[in-house]
Order: C-alpha cells, then sequence, then structure tokens
C-alpha cells in the first residue's frame, strides 16, 4: 500500500520534472509572440483616466485567462482529431490582426489627432461603452495571439504523453498571461510610483530624480509602445500568413524573414481595411436608400 502510494508520488514528481523541461522549451520558442503580446497589449491597456487603468487591465486580464480557458482544450482536441482546422483558425487570426495593425496606420496617416484634454472628454461623455469597446478589442486581440502562442506550445510537445502536452500547455498558457499583464500593469504605474517618489523626497535628492524620471517617460513609452505594437500586429500577422500558406512560403526565399513577413501582413491588412471601407459604403448607400 505504501510503496504504491510511494510510486505515485514519484511518477508525480517525474511528471513535474518533464513539465518543467518542455515549459522552459516552449517559452523560448513563443518568447517572440510573448514579446509582441506585450507591445500591442500595453498600447491597449493605456490612454485611460487614472482612476480606470488598473480596473480595466483587470478586466482584460481576466478576458484573457478567460481565452485560455478555451482555446487549451479546442487546441488540445484539434490536435488530436482534425488538426488541419488548427491552421485554418490561424490564417484567419492572422486577417484579423493585419487588419488591426494597418487600421492603426491608416487612423494616424489620414485622421486628425486628438489633443490630450479632448480624449479625456471624449471618454467622459462616453464613459461605459467606450471603456468596454477598447477592453472588448484588446481581449479579442489576445485571443487571437493566444492562439498563436498555445499553437506554438504545443507544436513542442507533440511527440510526448497526452498528460505532459496538457499540463505544458497549461504552464506556458499561465504564464503568458501572468507574465504579460503583470509588465503591463507596471508600465501603466509608472507615473503613479513616480509622483509618489517626488512627494515622499520632497521632491529634492535621487529619490525625486528618479520620480521626475518615470513621470517623463511614460508618455515617451507610452508612444513607442503604440509604434511597436502596430508592428508587432503586422508582423504576426505576416508569420501567420508565410508559415501555414505554403505558396507564400516559398515566395522570394532570399529575402529577410522580417521582411518579407511584414510585407505579407502590411498587405493582407491594406486589402482587407480596404475591402471593409467599401463594405461599409454599400452598406450605408443601401441603408440611405
Amino acid at each position: 500500500m505504501a510503496s504504491g502510494f510511494f510510486a505515485i508520488l514519484d511518477d508525480i514528481a517525474a511528471l513535474m520534472d518533464d513539465v518543467a523541461i518542455t515549459s522552459k522549451i516552449a517559452t523560448k520558442k513563443t518568447a517572440g509572440i510573448l514579446g509582441d503580446d506585450l507591445a500591442v497589449n500595453a498600447e491597449k491597456a493605456t490612454g485611460f483616466l487614472s482612476s480606470r487603468e488598473l480596473p480595466v487591465l483587470w478586466a482584460i486580464t481576466k478576458g484573457s485567462l478567460i481565452n485560455k480557458l478555451i482555446i487549451v482544450p479546442i487546441a488540445l482536441l484539434l490536435n488530436a482529431f482534425f488538426p488541419v482546422a488548427i491552421k485554418f483558425i490561424l490564417i484567419l487570426g492572422g486577417f484579423y490582426l493585419a487588419y488591426e495593425g494597418v487600421e492603426k496606420i491608416v487612423e494616424y496617416l489620414f485622421h486628425r489627432q486628438k489633443k490630450g484634454h479632448q480624449v479625456i472628454e471624449q471618454a467622459e461623455s462616453n464613459g461605459q461603452d467606450a471603456e468596454k469597446a477598447k477592453i472588448q478589442s484588446a481581449v479579442t486581440t489576445d485571443f487571437i495571439l493566444s492562439v498563436e502562442i498555445v499553437i506554438i506550445a504545443l507544436g513542442t510537445v507533440l511527440d510526448k504523453s497526452l498528460a505532459l502536452q496538457i499540463a505544458t500547455v497549461s504552464v506556458v498558457a499561465l504564464l503568458a498571461t501572468v507574465g504579460v499583464y503583470g509588465i503591463v500593469a507596471l508600465i501603466v504605474r509608472m507615473d503613479d510610483a513616480g509622483h509618489k517618489l517626488i512627494t515622499y523626497s520632497n521632491d529634492k535628492g535621487m529619490l525625486s530624480g528618479i520620480g521626475h524620471l518615470l513621470v517623463k517617460s511614460l508618455p515617451v513609452i507610452i508612444k513607442l509602445l503604440a509604434v511597436v505594437g502596430t508592428i508587432a500586429l503586422i508582423l504576426v500577422s505576416g508569420g501567420i500568413f508565410v508559415h501555414n500558406i505554403d505558396y507564400l512560403h516559398h515566395i522570394a526565399p532570399d529575402l529577410p524573414a522580417v521582411v518579407k513577413e511584414f510585407a505579407t501582413g502590411l498587405l493582407a491588412g491594406i486589402v482587407i481595411v480596404a475591402l471593409t471601407m467599401i463594405g461599409k459604403k454599400i452598406f450605408a448607400t443601401a441603408k440611405a436608400h
């Protein structure tokens, strides 16, 4: 009886060791996507009033956890019974990411940028509706990036047992959410930390200097993340297309991967944005008549 119990404990310990090894490998392979995920979601979690930053971030984090709870079992089931579906899901997600990235570029190039007080007034007037819309957009983008993360993690353990597949993918999915949104939380609260340091030091000495640096750095970091996040959306989408569509994979083999993926994602985004604009105009014309 006792020997059987200890044998079970030994099996569990061996499984945990295997999970630690495979999770480390999977995390390394998903590091690029995790970096993109951080850039995209940090940009999406900013732009709110200070009092709403953490509640909004928590809402996005909960949405991300729900995404993982949906994606992990579906990915495992599809891999077991209908693996070809995973490729189509990734490609559809790629089109959405490409659309989001190019739409941001179009918005920046062709629409007047609002001043800071206008953004605050708009946020106050729209209230919860604007907040919910941005949270929904962030959760949707997180869903697609999470699919990519889970699929890559699963790909590293396809030759392992089902128990090890489940454990590894679950650990990577959890680490992705906790790690990404933990760092995002630190970023969005930089200015508050800076103000506290300035107040605590009576605006004197090294602590005050660090506080002023944090306050001044936040707008720069947010703008940088907005640019990096947009590029990340296009790159991830292009990577999905290049790696999952054989025809694209063999086009311009001598071209650097980053250039090829960005160009592919950009072109796909331009097409989807154009089709969306045409569709909206047709719908508006039909509605007017």
